[in-house]
């Protein structure tokens, strides 16, 4: 069970930004050169969606590349290799257990600011420490720390909690708290009362962090980061990164990032493509990690979150019914372009390692497909009948609908399978409405619960602790935040005792045995309670790229075994220190 402080400690983090979203101040003016040598410039797209709020780790939706689990300019102790499930060295060199609550990490002495100065266990501890100071990104990791504390320069003792002990929330964090200077950071709560409202206004134009870049230029159409050529990771990596300039662009759309790709004005693509394999066919230099459907290493699953709080979209019947009339084939085929298998209900993969964590007959009586007949059939079994429109009331008047069924504009698989979903769920007559607002608007509207229904990937970043990070990302209740005020995780407000419980157990467990009956017990809830739906199975990062400028682009097979992780994410960093002209 959870304790009492562990509990107040998450509520109090979430309470902190109680009553208002933080948006950050105006942006100050670009600074640096709109324009930069092309054979030295590695292009991206995909993401980033709108013009940067702020470079401020600290407020509630950074730009990139200082948006969590990026490498480029904010770093964190390890790299998680998608493939290899590996934690490899970065800012720290390895971890010892010293014993099963006490963890130490050694940091590679090399490891400095891009101001020159060192990096050290201090800088470690105070960047975990703002995460139980403020309600930031990484304020969940608290949940199962009793402390952080530098035991010297090169070595951070991390204290486990006994009553929330979770092996797997920590070691999550050492792959992604991104490492802060105390010194520059300690003035800037000064300077702001260390009232976390004004602290997550800062712009922060030229953070000073660890990583091989810095920030050069940014506008409303694109970002540019230059290389430090002092870059502490020269040691680490026998080298500095090929590109001297990484430029994002920001395009409105998949459409026109696609495009750009296809021309090569974008190297290196995080972002939906269809029918890629036609790119290749009109002769362009386009590459995708596999070099065969699926095309993309799947590793999440992006799915639609019902807000619990509603009028009728409170009723499981009803989420049923909806889950039941959706045409998954067709969001496969026509909005996935073939890019996932069948999707099979539940909070695993369907991939080998995941699925054999479920009892799989344990779990069938609750699984779904489409079948419309079978979701009418249950809502007429609850009195929900049909108006002279169509569209369906609960016994005590409720309408079914219209309810807001939301993604970012521009996404447009995404755009896709909603628009599908709406005219499924017609079908069984529940009304749905698309709505495509700007990222940032989605963002908001997701953190703060200001949604009917909305499309997320819960947790699908690859890392150490999956599937049970998925699942708590769905379903934990504890420490979310009430409707109004910013939650991380579990945007729906769902709540479930015995899910809460069983996701605090889960990870003090080792036994495989014991812990495929845990897995299933919490499949059985998730699967009864339908907090969300899968639409599709897709990669954690689509990668794909051009290899007009830069070649060596990492694929599978090429003998460097580097993930496909977008040459900023985790392991995925290495694959700069391979491409060339």
């Amino acid at each position: 069970m959870v304790s009492r402080k562990a509990f107040g400690l998450s509520l109090v983090l979430m309470l902190v930004l109680s009553t208002v979203l933080v948006s950050a101040q105006a942006a100050p003016a670009p600074k640096g050169s709109q324009q930069t040598p092309r054979n030295e410039t590695l292009y991206m797209n995909g993401l980033q969606w709108g013009a940067p709020s702020s470079f401020n780790m600290l407020s509630s939706n950074p730009a990139w590349p200082c948006n969590q689990n990026r490498f480029l300019v904010y770093e964190a102790l390890f790299m998680f290799d998608q493939i290899k499930g590996t934690m490899d060295p970065l800012l720290a060199k390895s971890l010892a257990w010293a014993d099963d609550y006490t963890l130490d990490v050694t940091l590679n002495s090399a490891a400095h600011f891009n101001d020159g100065q060192a990096l050290t266990a201090d800088d470690v501890a105070y960047s975990f420490e703002l995460g139980k100071k403020y309600a930031v990104s990484w304020s969940p990791v608290w949940l199962s720390l009793e402390s952080v504390t530098a035991k010297s320069s090169g070595v951070v003792e991390f204290k486990l909690t006994k009553e929330n002990y979770n092996r797997l929330n920590v070691l999550d964090a050492l792959t992604n708290v991104p490492i802060h200077p105390m010194h520059v950071w300690t003035k800037i709560e000064a300077d702001n009362n260390n009232d976390i409202a004004k602290i997550a206004t800062v712009f922060n134009e030229d953070p000073v962090a660890s990583g091989p870049y810095k920030v050069y230029y940014w506008d409303d159409t694109k970002i540019t980061i230059v290389r430090d050529d002092n870059y502490w990771g020269k040691a680490l990596f026998g080298k500095l990164p090929a590109p001297k300039y990484i430029t994002h662009i920001i395009f409105k759309s998949n459409d026109a990032g696609n495009l750009a790709l296809k021309n090569g004005e974008v190297d290196m693509s995080q972002q939906f493509t269809p029918k890629v394999w036609l790119m290749w066919k009109d002769g362009s230099p386009i590459k995708t990690y596999l070099p065969k459907l699926p095309y993309y290493i799947p590793a999440a699953m992006p799915q639609i979150f019902f807000n619990m709080t509603k009028k009728g979209l409170n009723v499981p019947e009803v989420r049923r019914a909806i889950a039941m009339s959706i045409d998954y084939k067709k969001i496969g085929d026509v909005a996935m372009s073939g890019y996932t298998d069948p999707i099979v209900p539940g909070i695993v993969l369907s991939t080998p390692a995941e699925a054999k964590m479920v009892d799989q007959t344990t779990v069938k009586p609750y699984l779904w497909t489409t079948d419309v007949n079978g979701a009418n059939k249950l809502l007429d079994s609850i009195g929900a009948k049909k108006g002279k429109d169509g569209i369906r009331s609960l016994k005590d008047g409720t309408r079914l609908g219209p309810w807001d069924i939301e993604c970012p504009y521009g996404w447009s698989d995404w755009n896709a399978s909603l628009e599908i979903v709406m005219q499924s769920a017609k079908k069984v007559g529940i009304e749905l409405r698309t709505k495509f607002p700007e990222q940032p608007v989605w963002n908001n509207d997701m953190q703060t619960g200001g949604f009917d229904i909305i499309m997320n990937t819960p947790q699908g970043n690859a890392s150490p602790s999956q599937p049970w990070i998925r699942a708590r990302t769905i379903m934990l209740s504890e420490g979310v935040a009430p409707i109004g005020e910013i939650a991380y995780w579990n945007w729906g407000r769902f709540k479930d005792a015995r899910a809460d419980e069983l996701l605090n157990i889960i990870p003090t467990k080792s036994d495989p045995a014991e812990l495929k009956k845990l897995y299933t017990e919490l499949d059985v809830i998730y699967l009864k309670n339908i907090p969300t739906i899968p639409l599709m199975y897709r990669p954690s990062l689509f990668y794909t790229v051009n290899e007009k400028v830069w070649k060596g682009m990492p694929v599978q097979g090429d003998g460097n075994n580097i993930p496909p992780q977008i040459l900023s994410d985790g392991a995925g960093i290495k694959g700069l220190y391979v491409i060339h002209n």
